[in-house]
């Protein structure tokens, strides 16, 4: 969820920041150049001013003294201009013929921003709006202000200037909000990893609180956190649900070992009568077997199931163990029954040291291994061998037991553990299907797991883990 939220938060925070930004480069461009096209106005009106009187024509024109010098004045003052600014400048006559112009014999154009601006100041407005410069345009600013006397339009001031100083000034701006933007997408971003963390933090945890639960650890909660105030509403409800649904497996534990231990003992009653009387009966009458027999099955059932309900009750005593010197003792325990049945049971001594240590309860690891060791040296036909090892990960520690017997089909790998299941194939042999389920309950008390797969040709493997390390507190 943090890696389809995040993005969706910070694409909406860029999105935001881009929406403002391009309006306000934009209008920052606008302002800058209407700075521009403001003192360019000023000039021009001020050029217009001197060219008001100037009724000269030009070379070969009556031109009496005082005419003279207002046209030398206008000349010089735009000639200064055109040099000190390196801005064109001049005047020109409604039929495009120059009264004054800088750089000297520049005239008006036939066409372009120059010439729109030429012909729109004849009309009487006081000054063109050009169009926007943008930092890649590389092209000159028109100005125009119209001449009036007498209330018609004579002469027209025009100025033509270099544009490279405003786009500067318009790229050093959008750099400043560039940088500005990226400033505040970092803190967007900030923000956004903040506000993800603060909504999921409930997620995380009810996320692993769930697994705790599901792997056999009932007693996870979710502690008090932040977040919104429907995911720590939610929370609780969990913890609530988790109360109540352990109180129940509690009370449906409790029935199972209760009713195991009250059957036991009249069960044991029994099968001692069933023996007396078979004592009594003539000989070659297998009646009384079979029926002892089965009233024998009958108790390792309640003996597993009552050994399973411990199993789920009982808490772990973790502490740090050498699992290949446990494993190792298990082994040679089972060595004689192995033997018997004629099976070879072999142990893998890990590295040189022969030493593997992890975070595991030596009874309840004890016990899962022997019911493993149990269920393959059941099913291993005589001659063949079952191979015991130990590894050492980064993480966690495998015990390994590969059997060579029948194995299990890819339907029955997914079921093997249930209790009372077994395959129909081994109805035959001896079992409660109990062994396995409590292996699974004992191992999970301490974070451990079991899982099982088939081996080539023939067989199957378990492998038990336990953590290598004390397990992080959850809440």
């Amino acid at each position: 969820m943090r890696n389809r939220l995040l993005p969706l938060l910070i694409g909406l925070m860029a999105g935001v920041l881009l929406a403002l930004g391009f309006p306000l480069a934009a209008s920052q461009a606008a302002a800058q150049q209407q700075r521009v096209v403001v003192d360019r106005i000023d000039d021009t009106t001020r050029f217009a001013a001197l060219a008001q009187f100037v009724t000269a024509r030009g070379e070969g024109t009556p031109i009496d003294s005082a005419d003279a010098e207002r046209l030398h004045t206008l000349r010089t003052e735009l000639d200064r201009y055109q040099q000190l600014y390196g801005i064109s400048a001049g005047v020109f006559y409604r039929d495009r013929a120059a009264m004054a112009a800088a750089p000297a014999g520049w005239q008006m154009p036939t066409s372009g921003e120059l010439h729109d601006a030429y012909y729109s100041a004849l009309l009487g407005r006081r000054a063109h709006n050009p169009e926007q410069v943008w930092p890649w345009q590389k092209r000159e600013l028109a100005i125009a202000s119209p001449i009036v006397r007498d209330g018609d339009v004579v002469a027209v001031v025009v100025t033509e200037s270099p544009t490279g100083a405003l786009r500067a000034r318009i790229l050093h701006g959008w750099m400043l909000l560039i940088a500005g933007e990226l400033v505040a997408m970092a803190v967007a971003v900030l923000f956004a990893v903040r506000l993800t963390a603060w909504v999921l933090l409930p997620v995380a945890k009810l996320d692993r609180v769930t697994h705790d639960i599901a792997t056999g650890r009932m007693a996870s909660r979710v502690g008090a956190s932040g977040g919104p105030p429907e995911l720590r509403r939610l929370a609780r409800s969990f913890n609530e649900m988790a109360d109540n649904v352990e109180e129940v497996l509690e009370q449906q534990r409790a029935f199972v070992a209760d009713a195991s231990h009250q059957l036991r003992n009249p069960l044991s009653a029994l099968l001692l009568r069933i023996e007396l009387l078979g004592l009594e009966l003539p000989e070659g009458h297998t009646e009384a077997e079979s029926v002892k027999e089965e009233g024998q099955r009958l108790a390792q059932v309640l003996d597993d199931l009552l050994g399973l309900a411990v199993a789920e009750r009982s808490g772990s005593h973790l502490a740090v163990t050498d699992i290949a010197e446990l494993v190792r003792g298990r082994t040679n325990a089972w060595e004689a029954s192995a033997a018997h049945d004629g099976v070879a049971l072999r142990f893998e001594v890990p590295g040189e040291a022969g030493t593997v240590e992890g975070w595991a309860d030596r009874v309840a690891l004890s016990s899962a291994l022997d019911a493993v060791l149990d269920n393959a040296i059941k099913f291993t036909p005589a001659g063949e061998t079952v191979a015991v090892s130990v590894e050492g990960g980064p993480d966690q520690v495998a015990v390994r037991v590969a059997d060579s017997g029948p194995g299990l089909a890819e339907d029955e790998l997914e079921r093997i553990g249930d209790r009372f299941w077994r395959s129909t194939r081994h109805q035959n042999v001896n079992g409660s299907g109990l062994g396995l389920s409590i292996a699974r309950a004992l191992l999970s008390q301490g974070g451990g797991s079991i899982s099982y797969t088939k081996r080539e040709p023939h067989g199957l493997e378990v492998v038990l883990t336990v953590p290598r390390r004390a397990p992080v507190p959850t809440g």
